[in-house]
Parts: structure tokens; C-alpha cells; sequence
């Protein structure tokens, strides 16, 4: 029974490398942000600005519990998992847990592509993207850093890039 918990900031990779993962290792893969919005039946951003911050964060939590007992699966947590409650403590007891490390500037450069589709920066100029992201990983490294494992995951740019990321985890972690 393998349990594989990938957290890190936005745009570090975790559905990306999480779903070539649990392909390569035949294993079940879990956004735990698309659990929630399948469960909820209401996105992400709705669940937000009903229930508010606080409200999705117990949301979370909940769901978290819930996958987390799944095994021989990937769950890409959310960005902001690890830091509420006692969730990146819960991650550990129940798998392994990697963060998934990025520099802002591939950050930068990721998110500034998918910025629209993201409601915490879609209003953000290019220079504020940056300082925000810059900001949120001082943040939140404290966080990710209690993560069992790190991973640098800065090569996730195209199907090479990522075929070879996935060797190189499965190496690093002794996976088959």
C-alpha cells in the first residue's frame, strides 16, 4: 500500500507531476481541489465566496481526511493545505509526503500563464504577481519545509521535461 501526498505552492507542479506519476506507477492520482469541487458540486472559487476562507479551509481539512485513507494513490494537495490546522502533521502519519520546490521565477513565469484562471492573482500586474508569489512561499516555506521529502520540481515545462522528472522521482524515492 503506497500513499503519496505532493504539496507545494501554486504552480510548482503537483497535478502535472502527481498525474504522470500515478500513470507511470499505475496508481490512483487525487487533486484534492477537484475532489472538493466534484464533491461540492460548486467550484473552488464559489465554495470561497460562500462560505469564506475559514469555511473552505474546514472543507478541506474534511476531504483530506477522506482521501487520505485511499490507498496506492497520488493526491495533489492545494497550495495552502499544509499550513492550516494540524493537516501537514495528519499528511505525514499517513504517507509520504514531498514537497515540491520551485524558484519564484519558474513560478513567476508558470503562473503568469495560467494567471485568469486563478482567483487569488487573476487582478495582478506582473511585477505584483511576482512580489505575491515571493511573499506567499516566505510564508508557507515553513510549512512545506515538514514535508518528509523535497523534490525539486522546476523541469515540468513539456512531455520530455516531464517524463524525465518522473524517472528522477521514482529514482530519488526508490520507486519501481
Amino acid at each position: 500500500m503506497t500513499r503519496i501526498l505532493l504539496t507545494g505552492y501554486m504552480g510548482a507542479g503537483k497535478t502535472t507531476l502527481g498525474r504522470a506519476l500515478a500513470e507511470r506507477l499505475g496508481m490512483t492520482f487525487i487533486d484534492l481541489d477537484q475532489y472538493i469541487e466534484q464533491r461540492f458540486r460548486k467550484s473552488i472559487s464559489q465554495i470561497f465566496a460562500e462560505k469564506g476562507e475559514e469555511g473552505f479551509r474546514d472543507i478541506e481539512r474534511r476531504m483530506l481526511h477522506e482521501v487520505a485513507e485511499f490507498e496506492d494513490v497520488i493526491i495533489s494537495t492545494g497550495g495552502g493545505t499544509p499550513c492550516f490546522f494540524d493537516n501537514i502533521d495528519f499528511m505525514n502519519s499517513k504517507g509520504i509526503t514531498v514537497y515540491l520546490k520551485v524558484p519564484v521565477e519558474r513560478l513567476f513565469i508558470r503562473l503568469s500563464i495560467a494567471r485568469k484562471q486563478r482567483p487569488l492573482i487573476k487582478d495582478k500586474n506582473d511585477e505584483e504577481l511576482r512580489a505575491f508569489i515571493a511573499e506567499q512561499l516566505a510564508k508557507r516555506e515553513p510549512h512545506y519545509s515538514k514535508a518528509q521529502y523535497s523534490f525539486v520540481a522546476d523541469r515540468l515545462e513539456d512531455k520530455e521535461q516531464i517524463r524525465e522528472s518522473v524517472e528522477a522521482f521514482c529514482r530519488t524515492f526508490n520507486l519501481p
